[in-house]
Formats: C-alpha cells, structure tokens, sequence
C-alpha cells in the first residue's frame, strides 16, 4: 500500500492493521490479509482481529424450532447487555464493532458436537453450509438465543479511497476483483 495513515506496527503479529467504519461511526480493528493493486486502485483483503461473533433466536414450533440470525440493530440493541453478560462468564468481551458483532477473549476449542452447520444464501447463487461453534446460550423475555463463531475467517474486501480511506466494496466491484483475488489466494496456497 502507499504510505497511509493506518497504523502498521503489531508485535504479536507484524503485519498492518487497519480500522473499517461504518455509517454509525462503529469501528473494526482488521489485519491486512492482501493487497492488490488494480488499474490504479488498491484492494485490501481484511480480517478482523477479534473474532466474529452471530446471534441467533431461536423460535420454539409446534413441530420444531426455526433459527433467525439477528441482523435487526434495534433488536441487537435490546439483547445486547445479556449477550455481554453471558459471554463474560467466559472470559470473553463481546463488542458492538462495524459491520459484525465480535469478541475479544481466547475462543473455548471446538467441540465437535456443538457445531452448527446453516446453510447461508449467497448472493445470486446456490445455499452455501457455513460451521459455527457454539459459545453460549441465554433467554431474553422468554425466547432463547445462542452465540456463534464462523469456525471459516470472515473476511472483507476494500477499497482504498483517494483520501487513504478505506470502504467496503459494493458487489459489482467484488466480482470486478473476485477473480484476481482467487488467483492472489491460490497461488499463495501452491
């Protein structure tokens, strides 16, 4: 990248950090994971530091449950003491950062038999079975909630402005660049 404004020093990992901003002016502390540099423009592919985190209700059928990811902020909003709370038990700290809810803490390991497999719509394309590991479980007015971590990365992909911001890519410009970074990514595997 040219020189920026991002902070680019972390002992524990040495590579660059960089902090997404969302339109509520919550921020997302990220690895640098690739950059690329395209007809003049650079690409970043980001990670976040702390792990993702997704919130799921669980409403209670007459013939089984049906999980709904909590996407609604103000619903977030109102659970989001008891989510900290439950999550602390744990020695983890549950933050309201852009873009994803996440936490700060060592993650419990994998158990095997406490992971949900969802199968999530891509845009434009066939339902894709996402792994999330369990971390904890609580009940608000009634209806249950669990908390889940992507066992795969969640990754972002952005854009660096011409005022050395940076912001997400919209979906036109993803699959503008989807095939560079595929190649970035795999040649980096070989």
């Amino acid at each position: 990248m040219s020189s920026s404004p991002f902070p680019e020093d972390n002992e524990q990992y040495d590579t660059e950090i960089v902090t997404l901003t969302d339109e509520a002016e919550r921020s997302l502390e990220c690895y640098v994971d690739h950059s690329l540099i395209i007809e003049e423009s650079t690409y970043i592919l980001l990670q976040p530091i702390d792990s993702p985190i997704s919130i799921i209700a669980w409403d209670k059928g007459e013939d089984a449950s049906e999980a709904t990811l909590l996407e609604n902020e103000a619903e977030i909003g109102e659970i989001f003491p008891d989510a900290k709370a439950v999550l602390a038990e744990q020695n983890l700290t549950l933050k309201h950062t852009a873009y994803t809810l996440t936490v700060a803490g060592e993650l419990p390991p994998v158990d095997e038999g406490e992971i949900l497999a969802l199968e999530v719509e891509e845009s434009g394309s066939d339902l894709e079975p996402e792994e999330f590991q369990f971390l904890a479980s609580f009940f608000y007015q009634e209806e249950e909630y669990t908390i889940y971590t992507p066992l795969v990365p969640l990754l972002f992909f952005a854009r660096e402005t011409q005022t050395d911001q940076l912001e997400l890519l919209s979906a036109e410009e993803y699959k503008k660049v989807q095939p560079l970074l595929e190649d970035l990514l795999f040649n980096e595997v070989e």
